[in-house]
């Protein structure tokens, strides 16, 4: 294996780094590359400290890099991101011959195995159970679920995320709807989806064809009982219009992990619903599952350094931003 001049290139600084890359992986990286110490930003890639760099690791605060940025780093070949989406910076790297390499789908398992609880907790009926349970007269199973046996899941979009959880959900005799983000490759409509299935889980991109696409005929649908997850982005959702049907259908449940805007005003309805249920952004990888996406890259590093065949490398057509 060819050992590369490397160098950690982040804004935000050491504190982020220590974040996302345990003292483990950094001793690792250190093996593995001729790695220069320290956390470095666009002021050292300005002062030429990076000119002999050849591949760079991130992860949240990769800087989005110049022509001129590249004229400074005339060795570089690959950036590794301990991360998910690289819009922000990636176009400048293609344009350059740069190679990048992403751990999106080490960031989709995290979202994947949390949906895939309230998936199950939602199919209990377990949500509306414990909101309704308020003393001995309503401690019955008058609001059980269906359960996890027969009953149909919809999956809106197809990407990493949406993959992972169906993968996770195969252990269950469910069945599963997949709706693909882009109409033209859909066997099932959002409407059928969302008037079949017993929970529906968003993981739509965040495009901007996608803004309010799951309105109030969605919710109005939802069949009696049935809950409704977003771990996609909450611009994807009329909220005033997804309010009002929760206002009227005490029935329902919905599992907001994003909003928009996020976090909701001081005062919105989403804060007071009883069956509305918000938790802060937390569905992607946190605190230990971060190391997941690290370690990604570093074995990323170790296929791309041998010569071996890479995995999860991002090439131009799979920006959102070149959909």
């Amino acid at each position: 294996m060819k050992k590369y001049n490397a160098a950690i290139l982040n804004q935000v600084g050491q504190e982020r780094i220590d974040y996302v890359y345990s003292p483990e992986q950094i001793s690792k990286l250190k093996e593995i590359t001729f790695l220069k110490e320290g956390v470095y930003d666009l002021s050292a890639v300005e002062n030429g400290e990076l000119k002999d760099v050849e591949v760079i690791f991130s992860t949240w605060g990769m800087p989005t890099l110049t022509d001129e940025h590249f004229e400074k780093m005339p060795d570089l070949k690959a950036v590794f991101y301990a991360a998910g989406a690289t819009d922000a910076f990636a176009p400048g790297c293609f344009e350059h011959n740069v190679q990048v390499f992403s751990a999106w789908k080490a960031n989709a398992i995290a979202v994947a195995e949390f949906c895939a609880a309230q998936v199950i907790l939602g199919l209990k009926g377990y949500f509306r159970c414990v909101r309704e349970v308020k003393g001995p007269e309503s401690f019955n199973m008058k609001y059980i679920g269906r359960g996890a046996y027969g009953e149909t899941v919809a999956l809106i979009g197809a990407g990493a995320i949406s993959t992972k959880l169906k993968e996770i959900l195969s252990s269950y005799k469910l069945n599963v709807i997949v709706v693909p983000s882009r109409k033209e490759n859909r066997t099932v409509s959002l409407e059928e989806a969302f008037a079949k299935a017993m929970v529906i889980s968003n993981h739509l991109p965040d495009r901007d064809d996608n803004v309010g696409v799951i309105n109030e005929k969605h919710f109005r649908s939802m069949r009696e009982g049935a809950v409704f997850i977003n771990t996609g982005r909450g611009r994807q959702v009329d909220e005033e219009a997804m309010i009002r049907v929760m206002e009227e259908r005490k029935d329902l449940t919905c599992l907001l992990d994003v909003t928009y805007p996020e976090p909701p005003a001081a005062g919105s309805k989403l804060y007071t619903l009883d069956n509305i249920v918000l938790s802060p952004h937390i569905a992607g990888s946190v605190n230990d599952e971060v190391f997941r996406m690290s370690d990604c890259m570093l074995e990323e590093y170790v296929r791309f350094a041998s010569g071996e065949e890479t995995l999860y490398e991002i090439k131009p057509g799979m920006l959102l931003t070149s959909k």
